[in-house]
This record gives C-alpha cells, sequence and structure tokens, in this order.
C-alpha cells in the first residue's frame, strides 16, 4: 500500500531551470566574470547536482589550475549567493507555476490524509521562493517531512536527503513513492529503495532512466498521473512484487 509521496522540487514540481539559468548568467554579468551559460551547456551541467557544485565544475573544466585554491572557493561561494538572491527575486516578482497535475497530487493526498515530503538538496531559500506564492506562507504544512541543501550535506545522486526523509516519516522506503524529473535524482531515490515515477523535462528528456518505476513522458504540458491511478498500480506492482514469480518492479515508458 502507498503511504506516502516523496516530492524533488527542481523541474518535479515546477519547471524552474530556466529561472535558474538566468539568474546563473546575471551574477556573472554582475561579476563581470565573462561568463555565459546557454541552454545546451546548461543542461549538461545538469547532470552535477547544486548549484555551488555546478560552478565549480565549470570552472573546474575552464580553469583547472585554479580551481581548487581558496580564492577560488571564496568566489565560488560569492557567485552561488548572488544566483540565489537573483532567483529569489525573480520568484518573488514573477511566481512560477506548479507543473500540470501537482497540485492535483498535493490536494488529493491531503484528502486522503496521505503524508507528503520533498527530497531536494537545493538550498531551503530556493524552496520558500517556489512554495510561498502557490501554497501560501504556511506551506510547510503540506508536508510531513522536508529534506533540502541544508540538511543533506550530500548531493543527488547520493540518497542521503532520501534517507533523512524517510528517517523523519518512519516509513519503509518500499512504501513510498518518489517523484523525480532527472537521472541523478532517480539514481539517488533507487538507492534509498524507493520505488520512483520519473516525468522528465525539457531538460532531462533523454537521459537514462532505466531504473525507474514508471517513466511518465507524455509531454511537459501533459498533467501527472492522477493519485488515483498511481495508488491502484503501486498496489498492483504490489502483489507482483510478493508473487514467488516476479522479478521485482516493472519498467514502463
Amino acid at each position: 500500500m502507498l503511504q506516502a509521496l516523496v516530492f524533488d522540487v527542481d523541474g518535479t514540481l515546477a519547471d524552474t531551470e530556466s529561472a535558474h539559468l538566468q539568474a546563473f548568467n546575471k551574477a556573472f554579468a554582475h561579476l563581470k566574470l565573462g561568463w555565459h551559460w546557454d541552454q545546451q551547456l546548461y543542461t549538461r551541467l545538469l547532470k552535477v547536482a547544486g548549484g555551488r557544485e555546478r560552478i565549480a565544475h565549470f570552472w573546474q573544466m575552464h580553469e583547472p589550475a585554479t580551481a581548487g585554491s581558496e580564492e577560488v572557493q571564496v568566489c565560488i561561494a560569492e557567485i552561488h549567493a548572488l544566483k540565489t538572491q537573483f532567483y529569489t527575486e525573480a520568484l518573488a516578482q514573477n511566481r512560477l507555476p506548479l507543473r500540470p497535475g501537482v497540485l492535483d497530487l498535493l490536494e488529493g493526498a491531503a484528502q486522503l490524509g496521505l503524508p507528503l515530503a520533498l527530497a531536494t538538496t537545493t538550498t531551503p531559500a530556493n524552496v520558500e521562493a517556489l512554495l510561498r506564492p502557490q501554497l501560501g506562507s504556511l506551506w510547510r504544512r503540506w508536508f510531513a517531512a522536508i529534506g533540502d541543501g541544508a540538511s543533506a550535506t550530500r548531493k543527488k545522486p547520493d540518497p542521503l536527503v532520501y534517507q533523512q526523509v524517510l528517517a523523519q516519516l518512519n516509513l519503509p522506503a518500499a512504501a513510498c513513492l518518489a517523484i523525480e524529473d532527472s537521472e541523478i535524482g532517480l539514481r539517488a531515490a533507487a538507492a534509498a529503495g524507493l520505488p520512483t515515477l520519473v516525468s522528465p523535462t525539457a531538460y532531462t528528456r533523454g537521459q537514462d532512466f532505466r531504473l525507474a518505476w514508471w517513466l511518465h513522458e507524455a509531454g511537459e504540458r501533459a498533467p501527472l498521473p492522477r493519485l488515483s491511478e498511481l495508488r491502484q498500480r503501486f498496489a498492483q506492482d504490489g502483489l507482483a512484487r510478493r508473487s514467488p514469480h516476479s522479478s521485482g518492479l516493472s519498467l514502463s515508458c
């Protein structure tokens, strides 16, 4: 039986990556770094989890001789702080809509008393900036557990943030469904033992999703599956897993 839904944030609750990209480039311009990330480059950089880690990876690619210095680490922290400021300001001025079907899932789960959780390695400020305009100032009350970049010292694909959330929920991994949009998120959830629904975005489509319990590729504007469909399918697959003839979770494309 499905006992909790655990959501990633960026790309999953809302299609945030274009806003993140604009904030990165605004920070680069403000600091006169001479950098500019286009969508193609940023799509590749998204395989590195965490904004600060993404900047460090880019620096290592282009200036490996200086990448490990203390001065560079201070500079990276400054870039990331400024980028976060620009991102949160942008969302305060123009809130991003939730992806189709997300609010229906949240409301449906709340009506049934099905616990909800967040498992993200983005900063708490970014989560606040996204969800406060959508769910109100008491948005945290929607979630029985929250793991984010402040609590998880190791980024996805490390399973730490999912393990932290499971501990807060006090539920077994196999009874919780993770909802992700990326390969690194899927790998983190799978390593923690959670079956995972993956709904890619334009930035993550084409990544390796072979570990997914359900790969939902119905287009960016198509809604996520309804809660009733998730619960029914989860129950059916649970019966299959208990069957002596079952080989494990199914992959649906």
